[in-house]
């Protein structure tokens, strides 16, 4: 069950003796024993210019995860292992399972096959310096095949966690204690893969999880926001993102209606929705001036309601310590929906530590906040208790 709704229906490898560390060789063929979700499928060497400054050993990896969208069966998909440099300490590296924030639906949006923005090189370098191995899942449907479950959080978590039970079973050097780190469409995978671990990963260590710009959205939150006005500024971001929620859904539905969902102004973003990166898409938003009032048609929520469905949570009590960091002047994920998460969470007996950046968006506050979330980080890898913060104030 979900909390809301019910749920309808890879530096470069050593040569030689090292690759043969590897339980698959780069570049072989699937192994016959493919059946547990966590299999390793191939490795290869990440290209330096995809991996993070100064890393040591960095792949991609291609590994078997439970379909997220029907719940059952596996299907391959694809993540970075990037490793700090030098040896590693006695045990191994603790690993970040990084969740990635909305890149796009076509795998040209990949983010194992394409170099990792400023923000995010710095973000992980950040983590990597506190010692930290990143792993990191390019969701499935992106780079492999079949649609992209777009914020489906079944899916996103499903691909976090096996991502990081493959690199665990293959790559030296690793050791089973986890941290969840993600932001935006990521903070939601970050929070469902805590969510979904008992149960589902419960042979993973995870100690806390970090997630900045978390989208949270309930029934009344939805309307909410349908409600609102244009606030004047002309592009919205959340509109890219609505878009891209309905041809996400489109490739996994034969039975979704655009028209129904989205007016006739918007259809041509929507067409482009599936093949144009985050970039050229919120382009395309702005030179075609769409903001909420003429993209959504007034049935929208009903139109799109498996998809909202499936962006809820099973539960909202962790059973690990979490971290939310929000930007006052977040316009991609307003605060009141990650606020509302963080009440729901407090309510549901999750230990929150929330913090918000006054006078930050949606990406400044990603590296802002890792001052707060080094400490944070610190408390729980150690098994101590952290502060409970529910009621942040600004920073």
């Amino acid at each position: 069950m979900r909390a809301s709704f019910s749920r309808k229906t890879a530096g470069v490898i050593a040569a030689g003796l090292c690759l043969l560390a590897i339980t698959t060789q780069v570049g072989a063929a699937p192994r016959a024993d493919n059946s547990r979700p966590g299999t390793l499928l191939s490795s290869e060497p990440l290209p330096d210019s995809f991996s993070l400054p100064d890393a040591g050993k960095a792949l991609r990896i291609r590994y078997l995860s439970t379909n997220g969208v029907t719940g059952k069966g596996l299907v391959p998909v694809t993540a970075e292992v990037i490793l700090p440099p030098g040896e590693p300490p006695a045990g191994g590296w603790p690993v970040v399972a990084w969740a990635h924030g909305t890149v796009g639906l076509n795998s040209s949006c990949t983010p194992s096959l394409n170099p990792y923005t400023e923000r995010n090189r710095l973000y992980l370098s950040a983590w990597m310096e506190r010692g930290f191995a990143i792993v990191a899942t390019d969701y499935q449907g992106l780079g492999t095949p079949g649609a992209h479950p777009y914020l489906d959080t079944r899916a996103e978590a499903y691909n976090v966690l096996d991502a990081v039970r493959a690199a665990l079973a293959s790559v030296p050097g690793l050791k089973n204690r986890v941290m969840i780190v993600g932001q935006s469409q990521g903070g939601g995978a970050a929070f469902a893969s805590a969510a979904f671990a008992p149960e589902y990963a419960p042979d993973l260590d995870i100690r806390g999880t970090v997630a900045t710009g978390v989208p949270y959205i309930t029934p009344e939150i939805m309307q909410a926001l349908l409600k609102m006005p244009d606030n004047g500024a002309g592009y919205n971001p959340v509109v890219v993102y609505t878009l891209y929620l309905g041809a996400s859904l489109a490739g996994r539905d034969s039975g979704f209606r655009p028209e129904a969902g989205f007016t006739p102004k918007a259809m041509s973003a929507y067409r482009a929705a599936s093949r144009l990166c985050v970039g050229p898409m919120t382009d395309k938003v702005k030179e075609d001036g769409l903001t909420f009032s003429n993209t959504l048609q007034p049935g929208y929520a009903k139109a799109l309601g498996q998809a909202l469905t499936d962006m809820k949570y099973p539960t909202l009590k962790l059973a690990q310590p979490l971290f939310v960091g929000t930007g006052s002047a977040d316009r991609d994920v307003p605060p009141p929906l990650q606020l509302g998460l963080v009440k729901a969470a407090c309510a549901a007996g999750t230990v929150v530590q929330a913090h918000i950046y006054k006078g930050l968006d949606h990406s400044q506050t990603v590296n802002a906040s890792l001052p707060d979330s080094a400490a944070f980080t610190e408390a729980v890898m150690a098994g101590q208790p952290v502060a409970a913060q529910c009621a942040p104030q600004p920073q």
